[in-house]
């Protein structure tokens, strides 16, 4: 579609009419046959499902190289049978046929279908029939032998579509002034630029909380770049003043914000992967800075779990079971990879180091806080899936420990006075019953022993989700959270003292302005927080705005 195919789109038919010369070759394949009147590829688009959308600044799914509208573009046959959906049979097999005997003037897809019952605009059917015309061009160059009767036919179609053949001309003028700009100006031939920027205006309210209103900021850049087409190198800027929420002011880390963290605007590189596949169904994710479990396992939560983005629920806890937190930080590093057997079942499995760039005593790879996990998943059809995942890890730290990643009451994030191992078990399920509505859930159980002394602790967490993509308009996401927050159900046998179900209830809904423009209001409720009836119920309000490029 470059300077050859401009220049020939408004060939004179008298030239052809002048020339009647005779016989036919196969004809190069038209670049433009998948154009609509926009310019558009009508074949590239992936339908991808609303409830399977996944924010690009964590997600590595996409395709970097972006939508080649050449991809599916028509090529070459010189044989009508080897077009696989197309039979003798047809009505216009001999037409087809004939095309092809004589001119080469058909052409099949990469899959060797010629796809005959596929609607056709004006604007398509000029492009083919500029393609038959080039093609009779190079054969009157060459003195080949071209029919009287077909030159008549052409020279009909090419003066009942010289409007769309100008049309077309024109456009193509303007998409190679458009790729040369692109050319001399991108960022970059193997890296793009992501960018995320969230305002959150927020409040808590409760009579034992002393928080007041905030005005936050959440900044994400994200270099994605690719070196082979199917690699990915991810590189994250963040930078912030929302902190750790109000876990401060409400004395729990219930509640707090999905995409909180930085604070005092500091810039920080808090995600540095390596994505790439070996063969068709193994997928290898490297993770040298902010490893996390979630990065290369399903977490059964499209479009709520945007990887601490700020395009989804506000808590944190609505994101995804918290049993992927372990061991998630900006000082955790690791691998983990995922093999598809077929469509229907997938098996993922990683490992994850807390202080796994440290080479002191007590932390590096194998002799720190470390986490394992291994999962499963089944998709017997297209709209539901579940999984069954089990994890086993250690924690060595005096501190808090790292098992539900800033979720769940204070005694469940509470060290057991001394080194410990845990193994967790988790189950989750998708079932998107429409396009508009989806259900999802997950349980959590974890239990911890010391491995000093004779203490152990369980642990209980679990949710439903209620999803509404598109809820008024395209883009648009609903959700209602209800659940319970990590919490701890006995030590040593024996209930910890206090043992209420700290119940965590979530409502956003986000309101797409345009493609780059989102308003989040939302809700987020706490019921005897610290797993305490004793303490008051909390309300932490929000408005979210985010802008994306």
């Amino acid at each position: 579609m470059k300077s050859q195919l401009t220049a020939s789109l408004l060939s004179s038919s008298a030239f052809i009419s002048a020339a009647l010369l005779a016989a036919g070759t196969p004809v190069v394949a038209q670049e433009l046959d998948d154009l609509s009147p926009y310019g558009e590829s009508l074949e590239y688009v992936d339908y991808v499902n609303d409830l399977e959308y996944v924010d690009p600044l964590y997600d590595d799914s996409a395709d970097f190289n972006g939508v080649n509208a050449l991809d599916d573009s028509m090529s070459q046959v010189t044989n009508v049978n080897q077009l696989q959906d197309v039979s003798p049979e047809d009505w216009a097999f001999e037409a087809l046929r004939s095309l092809v005997d004589r001119y080469g003037c058909i052409v099949g897809y990469p899959d060797q279908t010629y796809r005959g019952n596929k609607s056709l605009s004006r604007y398509e059917f000029a492009a083919g029939l500029n393609s038959c015309l080039n093609q009779i061009e190079r054969l009157i160059a060459s003195s080949e032998a071209v029919l009287r009767e077909d030159i008549e036919t052409i020279n009909r179609l090419l003066q009942e579509f010289e409007a769309e053949l100008a049309t077309l001309s024109g456009r193509v003028d303007n998409l190679e002034s458009r790729t040369a700009f692109l050319e001399d100006h991108q960022f970059s031939t193997t890296t793009k630029l992501q960018g995320e920027i969230a305002f959150t205006l927020a409040d808590a309210w409760g009579n034992d909380t002393d928080a007041q209103a905030v005005f936050t900021d959440k900044v994400r850049l994200q270099l994605v770049s690719s070196f082979t087409g199917k690699d990915k190198l991810f590189t994250r800027l963040t930078a912030g003043n929302i902190a750790n929420s109000f876990q401060d002011e409400l004395g729990t880390r219930e509640g707090r914000f999905a995409y909180d963290g930085p604070a005092n605007n500091n810039i920080v590189i808090d995600r540095l992967h390596y994505v790439f596949n070996i063969g068709d169904n193994l997928k290898v994710t490297t993770m040298a800075s902010l490893a996390a479990h979630h990065f290369y396992a399903d977490t059964f939560n499209a479009g709520l779990d945007v990887g601490g983005g700020a395009n989804g629920p506000l808590g944190r806890f609505a994101e995804r079971n918290p049993i992927y937190r372990h061991t998630i930080n900006r000082s955790s590093v690791g691998a983990g990879a995922t093999y598809k057997f077929g469509s229907k079942v997938e098996l993922s499995a990683g490992y994850i180091a807390l202080n796994g760039s440290d080479p002191e005593l007590g932390n590096g790879l194998f002799n720190g806080t470390f986490s394992a996990l291994g999962q499963l998943v089944f998709k017997p059809t297209d709209n539901f899936k579940f999984g069954v995942a089990y994890l086993r890890g250690y924690e060595n730290s005096t501190g808090d420990n790292s098992l539900w990643g800033g979720t769940g009451t204070d005694i469940a994030n509470a060290n057991l006075g001394s080194p410990f191992t845990h193994d967790s078990v988790g189950g989750q399920f998708q079932w998107d019953i429409s396009s508009k509505f989806s259900v999802r859930g997950w349980f959590g159980y974890s239990k911890s022993n010391t491995t000093i002394g004779d203490t152990d602790r369980e642990t209980l967490t679990y949710a439903g989700v209620f999803a509404f993509p598109d809820l008024g308009k395209e883009g648009n996401l609903g959700g209602l959270i209800i659940g319970a927050e990590p919490y701890v159900t006995n030590i040593n046998g024996r209930s910890p003292g206090t043992n209420d179900v700290p119940l965590h209830l979530e409502a956003f809904y986000k309101y797409q302005l345009n493609d780059n423009i989102s308003i989040t209001p939302g809700l987020i409720g706490l019921i005897n927080s610290n797993q305490d009836s004793d303490n008051d119920g909390i309300v932490i309000g929000a408005i979210r705005t985010t802008f994306k490029f």
